[in-house]
């Protein structure tokens, strides 16, 4: 283990995110961890974005045998509930039926014809073929076939759907397309344990944004795992938002994490702001959930303030009890990556789940899904939202939803991308040069899916 913090202790004296985090109380054990084993410090070629061999080998060797994010639980919740759940050019239909999740490939046994549209959710009493009427139980089990005479060589009791592995945590639905892949609370590592303390179960789809972007869906994701761009792509931020001294820990091949400190000037900002305009400033997922900024007494950080009126509402309107929260458990961007492609904020200021994947069969391009959470009301009255989506010309803002200061940064994070993927193809070097700490996390999603490709069986 090398101590790499030691140089951002030194880089920014007093001002790491854990030095922020602190000036309002001891942080919980798991926010006190740093985790940063050695790596080998190789560039990173850019075929690993641009090569169509190498794209499907990824989908070949792991997307078909890694965990991944399908939906949240909410929108399988009652029996017939089903959601459709797309990865390259595979497809899987999860439905909820009397024995709990299931998921199958959304195929049809007769002549392959997807049984449910891509992108579709709803309810269904059973499952229906669209081109023949075949059809199942939910439980998968043969129902009918149509002129079943004609069919003497199927086998009724074996002719149920294909399965893929299922399972729920968190309030996230996840599937493996691999029947030996070990158990997902196997893969999820360290995540639970982390997360005892962050239950998001009781949270809802209250925003669902897609967004087409124009780059390989590694291109898109690395830009949410580092804020060495922030100043630059996002030069706004740097008043209100950590930036360059935002911790970053390596935990295990599947888990890694970013922590960003809230109303809290970068070290790269050139605007002093008092208290109150930072909290008048500061970034959150939804800001209707949070309402009209509270004023900051005397002797009081912004910080502190945001999380005690989210105490307060949570509270409320809620009954939700935040009590032993710290303040960055309450504000912070407490950013969690699970291999290979799902991002998870569990602080009840920036709740939000965001997920990355190839669009299509398209090396080029990826589907970005954000999923802004609120709680469930207490009398249990809430709708899940409906997806709405955007082109890669069309801006976050046109969500009426979104709050605008997010909108405003995803928009630019996709105008970088584009610029991004032409660079890689137009290069001379042919390879990408990492930093040692601030995009680490990057190298490490490169270390993990080589292990993945590596293994031939």
């Amino acid at each position: 283990m090398n101590d790499i913090q030691q140089l951002m202790r030194e880089r920014y004296p007093g001002n790491t995110w854990a030095d922020v985090a602190r000036r309002d109380g001891p942080l919980p054990d798991v926010l006190s961890l740093q985790a940063n084993p050695d790596q080998n410090l190789r560039d990173i070629s850019f075929a690993r974005y641009t090569n169509q061999a190498f794209f499907e080998l990824e989908m070949e060797r792991m997307w078909k045998r890694a965990w991944q994010f399908a939906c949240r639980a909410e929108h399988v919740a009652e029996v017939g509930d089903f959601f459709v759940y797309d990865i390259g050019r595979l497809s899987v239909l999860i439905v909820r039926s009397e024995e709990g999740l299931k998921a199958y490939y959304n195929s049809c046994l007769h002549r392959g014809t997807k049984l449910k549209a891509s992108g579709s959710c709803g309810w269904a009493s059973g499952i229906t073929c669209p081109f023949h009427n075949w059809s199942w139980n939910l439980d998968g089990s043969l129902k009918s076939i149509p002129c079943d005479f004609e069919f003497p060589q199927v086998d009724h009791a074996k002719a149920g759907l294909a399965e893929v592995q299922v399972a729920g945590w968190n309030g996230m639905v996840m599937v493996n397309f691999d029947p030996k892949a070990p158990p997902l609370i196997d893969y999820l590592e360290v995540l639970p344990r982390h997360f005892a303390n962050w239950d998001l179960t009781g949270w809802y789809v209250a925003t669902h944004v897609r967004k087409h972007l124009p780059g390989n869906w590694k291109l898109s994701m690395e830009a949410f795992m580092e804020a060495y761009h922030t100043p630059y792509v996002h030069p706004e931020m740097t008043n209100v938002v950590g930036d360059h001294n935002m911790q970053h820990d390596i935990f295990s091949d599947h888990v890694s994490r970013d922590l960003c400190a809230m109303a809290s000037p970068s070290p790269t900002s050139q605007r002093a702001m008092s208290e109150q305009e930072l909290l008048d400033s500061m970034l959150v997922a939804d800001g209707a959930m949070v309402g009209a900024r509270a004023e900051v007494p005397e002797g009081k950080t912004a910080r502190w303030v945001m999380a005690q009126q989210l105490r307060e509402q949570m509270r409320e309107k809620h009954g939700l009890d935040y009590s032993g929260h710290s303040v960055p458990e309450m504000i912070d961007s407490l950013k969690y990556h699970l291999f290979p492609n799902l991002l998870i904020y569990p602080a009840p200021g920036l709740c939000l789940v965001q997920q990355f994947r190839p669009d299509g069969h398209d090396r080029d391009r990826a589907i970005f899904d954000q999923y802004v959470l609120h709680p469930k009301p207490q009398n249990g009255d809430f709708e899940v939202a409906e997806v709405q989506i955007i082109g890669e010309d069309e801006s976050f803002a046109n969500i009426e939803s979104m709050d605008p200061f997010l909108a405003s940064v995803l928009d630019q994070d996709t105008d970088i991308m584009r610029m991004q993927r032409e660079g890689m193809y137009a290069s001379g070097k042919g390879a990408e040069t990492l930093s040692i700490y601030q995009e680490a996390r990057i190298r490490h999603l490169h270390d993990t899916l080589d292990k993945y490709l590596e293994r031939a069986e």
